[in-house]
């Protein structure tokens, strides 16, 4: 192959790039503050922040390759399911979510998670042990603190070893009790 060939292959284009996945936010008031929301194309729930300002939620959507367009029509399901959770008329989300940004380890710790149910909770041990890692407490822990769709999947179920309330939300001066707010909305008594 000569030089020339090799430059028109190595700039070949077969198709065109793929085009970028856009991710519909919105925000909303909630009983823990202001809430940004994001969902697809198909409606799955991409992300739920209470810790980002606005400009950094829009910058997280771009650094993981979606288009971030404002749209609260998008998001009328998500926010309907939220106000009614926070209304205690919603006991469970019928929502799909886009875990595609997670490792494999937080998708397994996260749908472990998913799986407690309101007015339950668990431990960081005890979602190890559900996923099979009964020795990863701590990166169970990590893992939650990386939760993507937060309430949703509700990582303020999970609590540290004795029922004490753990962590939530670092970085959040209130993050322990936003916690706590949630659980007391699910009627789990405090830690």
């Amino acid at each position: 192959m000569n030089l020339d060939d090799a430059i028109d292959l190595a700039f070949r284009v077969d198709e065109p790039p793929p085009r970028p996945r856009t991710a519909y936010w919105d925000e909303l008031p909630s009983p823990i503050g202001r809430l940004m929301v994001a969902t697809g194309e198909e409606g799955r729930v991409r992300r739920i922040s209470f810790r980002l300002s606005r400009e950094s939620f829009v910058d997280n959507l771009l650094l993981r390759g979606w288009l971030p367009v404002r749209d609260r029509e998008a998001n009328e399901a998500l926010e309907r399911q939220l106000a009614e959770y926070f209304d205690g008329a919603r006991t469970d989300f019928e929502l799909d979510v886009d875990l595609s940004t997670v490792t494999p380890f937080t998708r397994s710790v996260l749908e472990a998670t998913a799986r407690v149910p309101r007015g339950g909770w668990s431990t960081y041990s005890g979602i190890a042990a559900t996923i099979g890692r009964p020795s990863a407490a701590r990166a169970v822990g990590n893992a939650l603190g990386d939760n993507p769709i937060p309430i949703v999947i509700p990582c303020h179920r999970v609590l540290a070893a004795g029922g004490r309330i753990g962590g939530y939300a670092s970085g959040l001066p209130d993050g322990l009790q936003i916690k706590r707010t949630l659980l007391a909305l699910e009627g789990v008594p405090p830690p």
